[in-house]
């Protein structure tokens, strides 16, 4: 099961985090403002496949877990589509605007899965 740490600026999160667990993983929503900025230590300690962070530049807290914790990240993101190129050019670290979107997670989430298949016993 694939585990997504979801960290937003203002502390939400909760749509994006249904998104993933309707594509059957488990999310991580971490609490509270600035939680982007944790993003790479709760990805850490919950031993986790992806990030999602989400901010108004929509790059503080993917920066910071690719600088602090060496995560392949992309950052400045604003569509569904740039996620998962992102995903496909290997990056577990995605950086957003606010878009604390159902599809976006479920979205991410599966392309992430049908990605590294291997590392789940999908294949």
């Amino acid at each position: 099961m694939i585990t997504v740490v979801i960290a937003d600026r203002m502390g939400k999160g909760q749509n994006v985090a249904k998104g993933v667990e309707a594509a059957g993983g488990r999310a991580v929503v971490v609490p509270g403002m600035g939680a982007d900025m944790r993003l790479g230590d709760v990805m850490q300690q919950e031993n986790a496949d992806m990030g999602i962070s989400f901010c108004g530049s929509g790059g503080a807290g993917a920066l910071t877990a690719s600088t602090k914790y060496g995560y392949p990240e992309r950052h400045g993101m604003r569509s569904i589509e740039e996620g998962l190129t992102a995903i496909n050019d290997g990056k577990t670290v995605l950086g957003f605007g606010f878009m604390d979107q159902e599809e976006l997670g479920k979205r991410l989430t599966e392309d992430f899965e049908k990605k590294h298949a291997a590392n789940y016993g999908d294949e």
